[in-house]
């Protein structure tokens, strides 16, 4: 699926290397639009495919869904990466990502936001390695699961 043979973790480090680097030079406090386009020309310049604002269709049930969503950016077409700038995030953010993984069945996603005082404390990995009626999390509480 993907147009690199790059590593998956080469290409998410990267991606928090260039995000480092951009939070570092112009800090928090300016519009999501800006992160986005700086991050994608400086992951483009390290040759790694980037298409920005991407709109997405998916299926469900047999219903069709036209441009149900828009990924900030799609890097080396596996890696999801949301933008943010705001004060903190919260878990609709993390779900967010998540849900788009789900959709078109990807492995990982990173949600950043440039909105907090370090890249560190607005940084979240988030993985798709669990079908969603496989998570431990979905289960039902019963006596042979304690």
């Amino acid at each position: 699926m993907h147009n690199s043979e790059r590593p998956l973790d080469e290409v998410t480090g990267a991606i928090v290397d260039s995000a480092l680097r951009i939070h570092r030079t112009l800090g928090p406090g300016l519009l999501e639009s800006v992160y986005e386009a700086v991050l994608a020309r400086d992951l483009l310049r390290r040759g790694i495919t980037v298409e920005k604002q991407k709109c997405v269709s998916f299926e469900f049930e047999e219903l069709k869904f036209e441009d149900a969503f828009r990924l900030d950016l799609l890097v080396d077409n596996r890696v999801i990466v949301e933008i943010k700038s705001v004060e903190s995030l919260h878990p609709v953010h993390s779900k967010q990502v998540l849900t788009y993984l789900r959709c078109l069945k990807l492995p990982i996603g990173l949600l950043i936001n440039f909105g907090a005082p370090t890249l560190k404390q607005g940084l979240r990995r988030i993985v798709n390695g669990v079908p969603g009626s496989a998570s431990p999390h979905l289960r039902i509480n019963r006596a042979s699961d304690v």
